[in-house]
């Protein structure tokens, strides 16, 4: 009887122990799994401080903060990731969740995406607005589900100006003999052939090196794009035209997006949602800011048209709209030109 004692105190004392454990001490393994966040990598060309980079910027903030941090979004601008070539093609695969391309570099998914190009397609920032908006908009974004990518916003960044390194573009005249870097597509070859100018497509990235060696003596771009990318250090001219759109389309991986928890991706919809407003501020904003900018640096001349040779241009460019009629559907460039109308 006495032997007993010992082993029964060691059984009790061990009994508590692994009660201790089990109520508050320090357990070996948890029974609860670790809960990994969503890693979504957002990927562009162009730098934080542009209306993209900033309506990226915010859409990470909204994003991480409406699913309390079971969503971390990365952004990655300035071609850190992929470039205007690999982007899509990157998105695609899954390699990266959302891109936000050029509207005009989806020409190859649908030729219809050549709607931005079309010069003087739209009078004002109220019209382009109205046009996203439109049916026409939401069967673009829809058209590219048969490539595993889904639309989910259209970004604006501003109207294009042209610059050079050669003189003051004040007529179609003054083009002849010029060469121009473009993004792809055929409606904006056809835009300077009218003007009697060459084209070659060069990637964003490449642009500011081919215009300081000369293998281009100007290109188009808003004035944001002109003061971020520094194009005034090696363009002389700049000629206030509005002729052309540059635009971004908010693109995610189709099955990625539609994998997602519905709760997680009713926030990352909202998330999109807000940062499409945030973009549409922003752009106006620092469009204004940069032309200011440009203006008092005092290092590019700028050329403003009168209304009469404006006039001029657009005669001048008019054939590009018959020659691509076929190709964008008359249904959409007359809701365009609608959705300019009072």
């Amino acid at each position: 009887m006495f032997r007993k004692k010992p082993i029964l105190a060691i059984s009790s004392l061990l009994i508590l122990t692994l009660s201790l454990v089990g109520c508050g001490g320090k357990p070996a393994a948890t029974t609860e799994k670790e809960v990994k966040p969503i890693i979504v990598k957002f990927a562009h060309v162009v730098t934080p401080d542009t209306p993209k980079g900033q309506a990226a910027l915010k859409f990470k903030e909204l994003a991480e903060q409406k699913t309390n941090g079971k969503v971390i979004v990365e952004v990655y601008p300035s071609s850190q990731l992929y470039g205007d070539k690999e982007e899509l093609e990157a998105a695609q695969s899954g390699n990266v969740q959302i891109i936000a391309p050029s509207v005009t570099k989806l020409v190859g998914l649908n030729p219809k995406f050549q709607y931005t190009d079309l010069p003087f397609l739209f009078p004002n920032n109220e019209a382009v607005y109205k046009f996203f908006a439109s049916d026409e908009m939401k069967g673009l974004m829809n058209s590219l589900d048969k490539y595993n990518l889904q639309g989910l916003a259209v970004w604006p960044n501003g109207f294009k100006q042209f610059t050079n390194n050669k003189r003051p573009l004040v007529t179609p005249e003054d083009f002849k003999g010029l060469k121009f870097r473009t993004q792809a597509g055929k409606v904006l070859e056809a835009q300077f052939k009218a003007l009697g100018a060459g084209s070659a497509t060069i990637a964003f990235g490449e642009t500011y090196a081919a215009l300081q060696q000369g293998t281009v003596d100007g290109q188009e771009n808003t004035y944001n794009n002109i003061d971020t990318q520094k194009y005034q250090e090696i363009q002389k001219y700049l000629t206030v035209s509005n002729h052309g759109r540059l635009d971004y389309m908010i693109i995610v991986n189709k099955d990625f997006w539609s994998g997602l928890a519905p709760d997680i991706r009713k926030a990352l919809d909202d998330s999109m949602a807000e940062a499409t407003k945030f973009s549409v501020e922003q752009a106006e904003l620092l469009d204004k800011k940069s032309m200011d900018n440009l203006k008092k640096s005092g290092k590019i001349q700028f050329t403003e048209l009168t209304p009469a040779q404006l006039g001029v241009f657009q005669e001048t460019m008019k054939p590009v709209y018959a020659q691509f009629e076929s190709v964008l559907s008359k249904e959409l460039i007359d809701a365009a030109i609608k959705a300019g109308k009072k």
